[in-house]
């Protein structure tokens, strides 16, 4: 598995194949939203959104790879906030049985605990100045969930497929925005975001856009990789969400390594989902459909909540 600077570096190596303005004009629209080189108009793609949200975000998808630069740039920027806002917007709360717990102090983490903080108390009261590591809190807390999501990119990937990735990688950063990891995989696995590595939700989604499909599918490996990521979480709940539709190239007992995981979540494309609901089935994985980028928010809250 590929993570930190081997990682980017094949970020950078897959993000080198562009787009040229003629392969993007296929896209209904492309002339309204880019009217000249080098200009992307934002009105234009809000009033896109509004009437074909996947075909929309499927061009952006593809925008962030044009050749020329100055559109590739404005469409990347465009690609890390829009996505996440999308992913955002009806976040969930948090669920889980808490337990009640003393710990050290932290802001609205609870009351504080008069009796193990007798000593920063009387601190206080004596020079007027307390040292808030020796303070104590007692309140409510819930059980971690750890998330590791991985995401399908064998053979040639773009437009709406790299357009769920990118979506599904912005939903899990809106989630978990401390405990997550994302795996990009075909042949080899590569940690666009690493479990214990803090990155920003907009550069997670923009390495995942940079790593265009190509090649095998190694879905044990993927599997096994999720499965390692999770191991260096503490939290108590640790689940790994696959996007693919599991059609595995490369030799691997898949089904093994799935069901080596704690929890495993199975997300395939509507058009393309008999061999992704079989192995889910056969390895008693949660399953669910989407039908394009827009409904990928959607599809995690019906699987994870």
């Amino acid at each position: 598995m590929k993570e930190g600077a081997q990682a980017e570096q094949a970020a950078q190596q897959a993000s080198k194949r562009t787009t040229s303005r003629k392969e993007l004009s296929k896209h209904s629209g492309f002339e309204e939203i880019s009217p000249e080189v080098g200009e992307l108009d934002e009105v234009a793609f809000d009033e896109a959104m509004q009437n074909s949200p996947d075909e929309t975000l499927s061009m952006l998808a593809d925008l962030t790879a044009a050749t020329d630069p100055a559109l590739r740039e404005l469409a990347r920027k465009l690609a890390g906030r829009i996505l996440i806002e999308l992913a955002q917007s009806g976040k969930p709360r948090p669920r889980g049985i808490g337990k009640m717990s003393l710990r050290k102090y932290q802001p609205d983490a609870g009351d504080i605990d008069i009796d193990a903080s007798l000593d920063a108390l009387n601190e206080l009261r004596a020079t007027g100045v307390v040292d808030a590591d020796e303070l104590r809190v007692r309140g409510w807390l819930k059980p971690g969930t750890a998330i590791s999501l991985v995401v399908d990119r064998s053979g040639s990937m773009g437009g709406k497929p790299l357009a769920n990735s990118a979506m599904a990688a912005a939903s899990i950063a809106a989630r978990e925005p401390a405990d997550y990891s994302v795996l990009v995989f075909g042949k080899d696995v590569i940690a666009a975001k690493s479990q214990d590595v803090h990155k920003s939700g907009d550069d997670v989604v923009n390495t995942v856009l940079a790593l265009r499909g190509f090649g095998t599918t190694d879905l044990a490996g993927a599997l096994h990789a999720s499965r390692e990521q999770l191991a260096r979480s503490r939290a108590s709940r640790r689940i790994t969400v696959l996007l693919s539709d599991c059609r595995a190239t490369v030799d691997g007992d898949a089904r093994a390594a799935a069901k080596s995981l704690d929890e495993l979540v199975v997300i395939a494309p509507l058009e393309d989902d008999a061999e992704a609901r079989a192995f889910a089935d056969a390895v008693g994985a949660r399953f669910t459909t989407v039908s394009g980028p827009s409904d990928i928010p959607d599809a995690m809250r019906r699987v994870l909540d």
